[in-house]
């Protein structure tokens, strides 16, 4: 979408997003169909080398809710989607940190062996430094189907370290330096919480790019993206089924309709489909342990559906 406003900070009415098919004024919820799987994520586990101010999945040093998978455990995945011939594209693999798993480099070589276009969400700090000659041999064999996505709150070192913490800004950029040096293909994502509109974000990256020599172009909505906000405690409209017509929005547009994600629960004997890479911890979006269940209509039950989906056209594939 365009520019971005502050959010409202008007608290959530506790009556909304309580049943699955009604919403609180009694219309019939939206339901979003999965039209075909294009994207599958990946959670590689909540463990992080930062503690950010406002991350959704609340990674941290210490947080294990959402345990390290293993290599095995994504083969069989990507077996499921061989073995159903489903016309998935796109490897996504998310946190916590994903260099912090100590199969990452494995389940990376093993995706891109088998074709797909691999994306990887990063801090490009420490964890991923250390992988440095892998990237590197994983560049000179798969060339740009694989994609390193760095998050960059903010084009400004003050707001970035406001969410990332204090030194947590040169580490960053030095990574980003190093990818775009070496011309290992990567993307940028921002956040937007601040009021700015989008021309002047991306006016800010592009002097932050042209200062460091890091090869992006800002305007370019698939390789800088802006990410609207998320907090489940503010107030946000429920989606009805007749909302899609009103705004003018296609369901098939939501991430629901295209992508599913993996993660493997603390303690738990298998690792769990589910719905929505936003919603990890939120068991009504469990789509049980096989890709068999993907198929099942989403409830848009959540404030996040509502705020970061539909009303702000938030992605995270690129597909």
């Amino acid at each position: 979408m365009g520019g971005v406003s502050q959010p409202d900070r008007t608290a959530l009415d506790p009556s909304k997003f309580k049943d699955p098919h009604i919403t609180a004024a009694g219309e019939t919820r939206a339901r979003v169909s999965l039209d075909v799987l294009r994207t599958l994520w990946i959670n590689t586990g909540t463990l992080c080398n930062l503690t950010c101010a406002h991350c959704y999945i609340e990674s941290s040093p210490s947080n294990d809710r959402l345990e390290y998978i293993t290599v095995d455990e994504v083969c069989s995945y990507l077996d499921e989607i061989r073995d159903q011939n489903l016309a998935t594209e796109e490897i996504g693999f998310t946190g916590g940190e994903p260099f912090m798993n100590p199969d990452i480099i494995k389940m990376l070589e093993v995706t891109l062996s088998r074709g797909f276009r691999v994306l990887v969400l990063t801090n490009a700090m420490k964890p991923m430094w250390h992988h440095k000659s892998s990237l590197e041999a994983l560049k000179l064999r798969f060339n740009d189907n694989l994609v390193i996505r760095v998050s960059v709150d903010h084009y400004t070192q003050q707001r970035h370290e406001e969410e990332r913490g204090v030194g947590s800004w040169q580490p960053m950029l030095n990574g980003l330096i190093w990818l775009s040096q070496n011309k290992i293909n990567f993307d940028v994502a921002g956040r937007t919480p601040w009021g700015e509109e989008d021309t002047a974000i991306r006016e800010g990256y592009a002097k932050l790019f042209a200062k460091y020599n890091i090869l992006l172009d800002p305007k370019d909505p698939s390789r800088l993206v802006l990410f609207p906000e998320m907090d489940a405690n503010q107030d946000v409209p429920e989606i009805t089924d007749q909302c899609w017509s009103v705004l003018n929005i296609d369901p098939g547009g939501m991430m629901c309709a295209t992508s599913r994600m993996i993660v493997k629960r603390k303690n738990a004997e298998k690792p769990a489909v589910i719905a929505c890479t936003l919603l990890p911890y939120d068991e009504q979006f469990d789509l049980g342990t096989t890709l068999d269940g993907a198929s099942n209509d989403v409830s848009l039950n959540h404030p996040h559906c509502a705020r970061f989906c539909v009303l702000g056209g938030g992605a995270c594939s690129q597909g």
